[in-house]
């Protein structure tokens, strides 16, 4: 196991990081002219098969490109159209779908996500949501949450059990937000980018991913937000470092306090934790080895110890912060929309007990299949 990057990977890192450095953040639920430059520099088709002018570069790729959006807390639909759409489609192996789906998303004009999550269940592997298919017609029925941005979104992936087939079989069906049935209502969230609440009465479906499809976007989800919060917890990491380094009190930086250097260190222990977790999740999916259990362990350090982590960051900031303008906000919002999204602490680790009462049963699924 080497997880040196390549090269590919330290320059579309490096060069993430320029185009989200060049411009300050904005406000609005969606930052256009930052999606664009990354389009531009062909951050966005690094995934993207070659005959649709990407470089086949795969998680690892992707995931570098998600740490730097995280890092800089950038207001773009990176995750949703990379990790939720984009390397599901690519890993399907239908050549003639992912050619139709993934037209626009090199040069940013077509925006994907996939709706993982249901009420009491942020990856059921059983879903809810309905199947029901007739000839070469599919419709689906249900209701899904915290959808990031549906609205804007090209195409939706939807993970659904097929109605009439024995043996509990699930399937992603692809829908347009503008179709038949389909109802998409916004919904709050901790850092105000916009998720959504989809509703779907016999919506039609373009086309489905069948086989292990389900699993395998709720695994390549996790590696995505995982690796957004990567970057957001290295980056306020580095704010408060940097805070207690030049902050004085009692005539010494706070750096020198014991207490507080003690609080770093334990900050620092989870943010490189979570980075190694992520990094192995993101290797063996690339790998095309079983990623499973490496998933739910970055998926339950991130909501276990992420937030307290986050809390730590704003105590030795002492009142700036509590200041919701200061970067730290931002870090701190962020990771809360993350947390829900691979359905926290509790969740994370039931999986895990799950998955450790039926080792050595490797073909065992734990709750949410992942």
């Amino acid at each position: 196991m080497d997880f040196t990057r390549s090269e590919a990977e330290v320059e579309a890192s490096g060069l993430a990081a320029r185009v989200l450095s060049a411009t300050e953040p904005v406000a609005s639920d969606f930052d256009t002219g930052r999606w664009k430059e990354l389009a531009h520099c062909g951050l966005l088709s690094l995934a993207l098969p070659a005959e649709l002018g990407g470089d086949d570069l795969g998680v690892q790729a992707t995931a570098a490109i998600l740490t730097e959006v995280g890092r800089h807390a950038a207001r773009v639909p990176a995750l949703a159209t990379l990790a939720l759409g984009v390397l599901p489609l690519v890993r399907s192996g239908d050549t003639e779908l992912t050619r139709r789906l993934l037209a626009g998303v090199a040069t940013g004009d077509t925006v994907l996500t996939a709706a993982i999550r249901e009420r009491s269940d942020p990856m059921p592997a059983a879903p809810a949501t309905a199947a029901t298919v007739s000839g070469r017609s599919v419709r689906v029925s249900g209701v899904k949450i915290g959808v990031p941005y549906a609205a804007a979104a090209r195409w939706i992936l939807v993970p659904a059990s097929v109605q009439g087939r024995p043996g509990g079989d699930t399937v992603v069906a692809v829908v347009e937000p503008d179709s038949d049935g389909l109802s998409c209502v916004r919904t709050r969230t901790s850092s105000g980018l916009p998720e959504y609440t989809l509703r779907l009465e016999q919506t039609p479906a373009l086309a489905v991913l069948a086989g292990c499809a389900t699993a395998e976007l709720y695994r390549l989800a996790v590696a995505g937000a995982c690796a957004v919060a990567d970057g957001a917890i290295a980056a306020a990491l580095d704010l408060t470092t940097e805070h207690v380094r030049t902050r004085q009190q009692f005539g010494r930086p706070l750096a020198t306090f014991q207490a507080v250097a003690q609080q770093v260190a334990d900050v620092y222990t989870t943010a490189r934790t979570l980075h190694l977790a992520t990094m192995t999740a993101c290797w063996r999916l690339d790998s095309a080895r079983d990623a499973s259990q490496d998933t739910d362990v970055a998926a339950y350090w991130l909501a276990r110890y992420g937030p307290p982590a986050l809390r730590t960051c704003h105590h030795l900031h002492g009142g700036l912060g509590m200041d919701v303008g200061y970067p730290l906000a931002r870090y701190s919002a962020l990771l809360t929309d993350l947390v829900s999204l691979v359905g926290g602490a509790d969740d994370g680790l039931e999986r895990l007990s799950w998955r450790e009462a039926t080792w050595p049963e490797r073909g065992a699924r734990g709750p949410g299949g992942a």
